[in-house]
């Protein structure tokens, strides 16, 4: 069973790294581009950190679909439960 807690903790760190922001700051409803300013650059070392971070792989409609941190928790815990 994948603990949500971990992921999301795992999904706010790389988030942090690659935006350069407090973790403090990002929530779980927190819009990577909206509300966290993430470029299309940004977009793709966000992914980059997430499949490396979770041992994953993010196809490209996966990566448009994960807009948000708790959407990025989901789409990796299902990922992770696949396994």
């Amino acid at each position: 069973m994948v603990n949500r807690e971990d992921v999301q903790k795992g999904v706010i760190k790389i988030a942090s790294q690659v935006l350069k922001i407090d973790p403090s700051e990002i929530k779980p409803e927190s819009n990577f581009v909206f509300d966290l300013g993430a470029e299309s650059i940004d977009s793709v070392e966000l992914v980059a950190g997430f499949e490396t971070e979770f041992d994953i792989e993010m196809d490209e409609e996966a990566a448009l679909e994960v807009q948000t941190v708790d959407k990025a928790v989901d789409y990796i815990i299902g990922y992770l439960e696949k396994k």
